[in-house]
C-alpha cells in the first residue's frame, strides 16, 4: 500500500502571530506524528516574491518560520521541512504545467479575478498592478504539490479552487504523456480555530492587529491588554458570545478551562481578572516553547544546516521524478536514441538477477533486454532481504523512484529515466 503523503506550504511574508499558530502550525505538528503518513513541510518563500519586495523581510521571516516550527515541535527527522527554493525541480516543474494548462483556468483564479474586480470598480485597466507571479501563482502550487505526488493537502475553503486546478493540471499532463501524478485531494479544515485579532476581527497581518506568537511574556501581556472589550463594569454579566478575549482563550483552553470561565463571565468577572486569566493560560502553553524559539533565532546557521538536510531529502524525489518526467515530453539525450529504442522493445524483457559475493553479502542487479547493466544494489546480509528489495524495486512504485537515488548505483551512462522505464517494462504484462 501506497504511502500517504501530506504536503502543508507556509508563506514568509511576515512574523508568525498566535493565529498562525492555533489555525496552521499547532494542528500540523500534531498531524506530522499521525503513523503510516509521509508529511511535506516547506517555507514558500518563491510565493512570498509575488507580494513582498523587501528582500530582508522575507529573509527575516524565513528565519522566524522556521524556528516557530521547530520550537513548536515539528521532528525534520520524521517530516520532509524545506525551503522552496531550494528545490529547483519546482520551478522546472511549474513551465511544465504551464504548457497544459489553459489560460482559462487561470482567469478564474480567485486572487487574480478580485484584483481585476477591484480595478475595474475604480475605473483602470482591468490588469493594472497585477503581475504575472499573481496570475501564475496557483500554477507554482500545483508543482509545490505534484512535484511530490502529494495525496493529500491542508487547506481552508478558500484554497481549495487551487487544489482543484492542481488536479486539472495533473490530469491534463497524464492524458499528454502517461499516467505520472496522482491527483490530490484537499482536506478542508473546518475544525481548526479561527483567532480574533486585538481590535475584534480577524487576527491578520493585513489588519495589523497581530500578537506575535513568541512575544515575551510582558508584552504578551500588555496586547492581551489591549484587546477591544465592552463598556460591563465588574459584577455585570457578560456575554461570551462575540467576545474576542474569551475565543482566545477557547482556542487554547481544555473544555473544563473553557466552561470555568464561561461561568465567570456569567458571574461578571472584570475585565481586568479575564484579560489576566487569558494571559496566564496562553503564556503557559508557550513559554516553554519560547526559549527553544530564542535559541533557534540565535543559532541562524543551525535552521540553515536542517533546512539543507530537508531540501537533500526533498530532491531525493524530485530529482528522479524531474528526470522521468522529463524524458516523458521528450527533452532527452540525443546520444541515448538507440538505447531508448532497444530497452523499450518487447521482444526481450529486463531482469533481475541475484547473487552473492565473495564478501558474504548478497547482490542483484537489473538488466536490460539486451542484457546490459542498468542497475547495481549494495549488500544485503540475507538473501531474503535482498529478494524483498528486488520485489519492492520491481513494483514500479514511486517508493521504488526514490530508492534509485537514493540506494543505488546507476552503470555508467545510463540514466534514470532509462532505468525507470525499464522497471515500468518489467512490471508490465
Amino acid at each position: 500500500m501506497t504511502t500517504q503523503r501530506f504536503l502543508t506550504g507556509i508563506t514568509t511574508s511576515g512574523t508568525p502571530h498566535l493565529g498562525n499558530y492555533v489555525g496552521s502550525i499547532r494542528p500540523a505538528v500534531r498531524a506530522s506524528l499521525t503513523p503510516g503518513v509521509q508529511s511535506f513541510y516547506f517555507l514558500a518563500d518563491y510565493h512570498a516574491l509575488i507580494k513582498i519586495d523587501q528582500p530582508d523581510r522575507i529573509q527575516r521571516s524565513t528565519l522566524e518560520i522556521a524556528a516557530s516550527w521547530l520550537a513548536a515541535g515539528l521532528d525534520p527527522e520524521r517530516v520532509v521541512f524545506y525551503r522552496q527554493s531550494d528545490v529547483p525541480e519546482i520551478p522546472e516543474l511549474t513551465w511544465f504545467l504551464t504548457c497544459v494548462l489553459g489560460k482559462g483556468v487561470l482567469n478564474r483564479a480567485h486572487a487574480y479575478k478580485a484584483a481585476v474586480d477591484k480595478n475595474t470598480a475604480n475605473g483602470t485597466d482591468p490588469d493594472a498592478d497585477v503581475s504575472a507571479g499573481l496570475f501564475m501563482y496557483p500554477v507554482l502550487m500545483g508543482a509545490d504539490i505534484l512535484i511530490f505526488n502529494a495525496h493529500k493537502v491542508p487547506v481552508g475553503r478558500d484554497q481549495v479552487q487551487h487544489i482543484e486546478m492542481a488536479r486539472d493540471m495533473a490530469h491534463s499532463f497524464n492524458h499528454r504523456y502517461g499516467d505520472h501524478f496522482v491527483a490530490p485531494e484537499a482536506v478542508i479544515e473546518d475544525n481548526v480555530a479561527t483567532l480574533p485579532g486585538l481590535d475584534g476581527r480577524k487576527m491578520s497581518k493585513s489588519y495589523d492587529n497581530t500578537i506575535p506568537m513568541f512575544a515575551s511574556s510582558a508584552q504578551l501581556k500588555k496586547l492581551i491588554g489591549s484587546i477591544v472589550t465592552d463598556s460591563k463594569m465588574p459584577g455585570e454579566p457578560k456575554q461570551t458570545e462575540g467576545s474576542a478575549l474569551f475565543q482566545m482563550y477557547q482556542a487554547f483552553a481544555s473544555e473544563a478551562e473553557t466552561q470555568a470561565l464561561r461561568q465567570a463571565y456569567a458571574d461578571g468577572i472584570s475585565w481586568a481578572d479575564a484579560k489576566q486569566t487569558v494571559f496566564e493560560r496562553i503564556d503557559q502553553e508557550l513559554a516553554p516553547m519560547r526559549e527553544t524559539y530564542s535559541t533557534l533565532m540565535n543559532n541562524p546557521a543551525k535552521i540553515e544546516a536542517i533546512l539543507l538536510s530537508g531540501a537533500t531529502k526533498a530532491r531525493a524525489l524530485a530529482t528522479p521524478f524531474m528526470s522521468q518526467l522529463r524524458h516523458a515530453v521528450g527533452l532527452r539525450k540525443l546520444d541515448a536514441m538507440s538505447t531508448v529504442t532497444s530497452t523499450v522493445s518487447k521482444a526481450a524483457k529486463p531482469s533481475f538477477k541475484q547473487y552473492r559475493e565473495t564478501d558474504g553479502k548478497f547482490y542483484f542487479k537489473l538488466l536490460n533486454g539486451q542484457h546490459q547493466l542498468l542497475l547495481q544494489s549494495h549488500g544485503f546480509d540475507s538473501p531474503k532481504d535482498a529478494g524483498q528489495m528486488i520485489k519492492h524495486m520491481s513494483a514500479a512504485s514511486q517508493d521504488a523512484l526514490v530508492l534509485l537515488s537514493t540506494f543505488w548505483q546507476l552503470a555508467p551512462d545510463i540514466g534514470i529515466a532509462d532505468v525507470w522505464q525499464n522497471l515500468q517494462l518489467f512490471n508490465s504484462d
